[in-house]
């Protein structure tokens, strides 16, 4: 179907393109710096028809669009799963252009799936709250351990309550220098949980009125899928399509790793590979179902079922009476709580699965 047949070491300020035209053999380099309209001028020169590729990396997804609008098919790769001999022990942009040109030229290419506009933009908003999460819980561990080592710890209840913060307020003492310290790291806390807060509304509204509404009121059918853990579900794997029940387990990587050969078979600890953010999600949604399931008295779970059509409610009645049955098996077989739930969490992400791929 193509004469030429491109790839692209795209950096953040130089572009390497490398073109290898099939029927005459030639094989052509060139460098650009990060102008994407003098790229597609090179590749409309060259013997047509012709499809590019490049590595999905920092730069995002406009390359790809840019030429997609201009008639140009374009596959974006994905950098684990490209194939390297194991003695190459040269690497320049202008030797990666050229592999990537020949990979797609054999047909080795492994395409990921490049989000829409809209999608993209909510990933964003996604992955801002979970890096200003991390932020939270770096802030908090360096207030509490200032604390802890001038000799002050909390024994009342739970953490991060308003009777933990009045209690914090209260060891504000001392010198000057501490005091100084204290207020930096109380500062962080305070300011790091209202950004919080701030990006949480954000993502709930955009839960409650867009094109996700309808899979995030699906999912939430499920216990442990609340409407931000939904939308950042929808958001981060997008195409459900792709998979099936089982497959999606193994791209988020909870499928146990194994090393076998000849006779000898050994599993391992899950594979941790693909999207970490989801798998995440997952895992902590796994944990809701060790407690007992009792629908009628839910209230929370009653409030998101009429959001949902009827199928889903069924279905996700299904999936927690399920999940609820598999752990009280593990507890049975006294199977340690955290690999349990790891297991919860791969057939989970089946059950989410099965309302994604549902209309309506």
């Amino acid at each position: 179907m193509y004469r030429t047949f491109v790839g692209l070491d795209v950096h953040a300020r130089t572009i390497a393109g490398c073109g290898i035209d099939v029927h005459s053999g030639e094989v052509v380099h060139r460098r650009f710096g990060f102008d994407l309209t003098e790229v597609l001028g090179w590749i409309r020169s060259l013997p047509g028809p012709v499809q590019a590729t490049y590595e999905a990396g920092p730069t995002g997804f406009g390359l790809f669009r840019l030429l997609m609008g201009s008639g140009i098919e374009c596959v974006v790769a994905a950098p684990s799963k490209l194939q390297r001999p194991s003695g190459d022990r040269v690497k320049t942009d202008a030797r990666d252009a050229f592999h990537l040109a020949r990979l797609l030229k054999l047909d080795e290419i492994v395409a990921v799936k490049v989000p829409s506009v809209e999608e993209e933009t909510a990933r964003d908003l996604v992955r801002s709250r979970e890096d200003t999460r991390q932020d939270l819980m770096g802030a908090r561990h360096r207030l509490s351990k200032l604390l802890l080592r001038h000799g002050h710890v909390y024994d009342d209840g739970a953490a991060w309550t308003r009777r933990h913060d009045a209690w914090l307020r209260s060891h504000r003492g001392g010198d000057l220098a501490f005091q100084t310290t204290f207020d930096a790291c109380y500062e962080a806390v305070v300011q790091t949980a209202a950004r919080r807060d701030r990006l949480d509304e954000a993502i709930g509204l955009m839960a409650g009125d867009s094109q996700f509404t309808p899979l995030v009121n699906r999912l939430g059918c499920l216990r442990g899928i609340a409407p931000l853990t939904g939308f950042a579900l929808a958001v981060e794997i997008t195409d459900w399509h792709r998979f099936t029940g089982n497959t999606i387990g193994s791209f988020l990587g909870l499928v146990p790793s194994e090393y076998s050969s000849g006779q000898s078979r050994q599993l391992g600890g899950i594979t941790k590979t693909g999207n970490s953010h989801a798998r995440r999600l997952l895992v902590e949604a796994a944990w809701h179902h060790k407690r007992d399931y009792r629908p009628g008295s839910q209230s929370v779970m009653q409030a998101r079922w009429k959001k949902a059509p009827v199928d889903a409610k069924l279905r996700g009645q299904a999936g927690n009476e399920r999940l609820h049955h598999q752990w009280v098996a593990f507890t049975a077989r006294k199977k340690r709580p955290v690999i349990a739930n790891v297991a919860i969490a791969r057939e989970l992400a089946g059950w989410c699965w099965s309302l994604a791929v549902m209309d309506g």
